[in-house]
C-alpha cells in the first residue's frame, strides 16, 4: 500500500498508470490489481498475484522493485500474504 504525501490525486494517477504499464510488462503471467482508497484518493493498493511456486519464495523481485520505486511518492507498506 502507498500513502502518497502529495495531495494531487490526478498527478498520482498518471504516475501510477505509467509505473503500472512497466510493471505489467515485467509480470508475465502474474495478475496485478490496483485500488485506491474510498475516502483518501491518494491511498493506493497494488496487489500482485503470483502462481504458487513463486509465492513460496516470499517477497518477489517484482514486488521489491515496485516498493522501491513507490518510496519516492510517499509511505510504502509492503507485505506478503498467502491464500488459506
Amino acid at each position: 500500500m502507498l500513502r502518497s504525501t502529495g495531495g494531487n490525486a490526478e498527478a498520482l494517477a498518471k504516475t501510477m498508470q505509467d509505473l503500472m504499464a512497466d510493471v505489467v510488462r515485467s509480470a508475465g503471467n502474474d495478475d496485478i490489481r490496483l485500488f485506491h482508497g474510498e475516502n483518501i484518493e491518494t491511498d493506493i493498493c497494488i496487489v500482485l498475484f503470483h502462481n504458487e511456486e513463486k509465492s513460496r519464495a516470499g517477497e518477489s523481485p517484482l514486488g521489491q522493485r515496485l516498493a522501491a520505486a513507490l518510496k519516492e511518492l510517499g509511505q510504502v507498506y509492503y507485505t506478503v500474504w498467502r491464500q488459506c
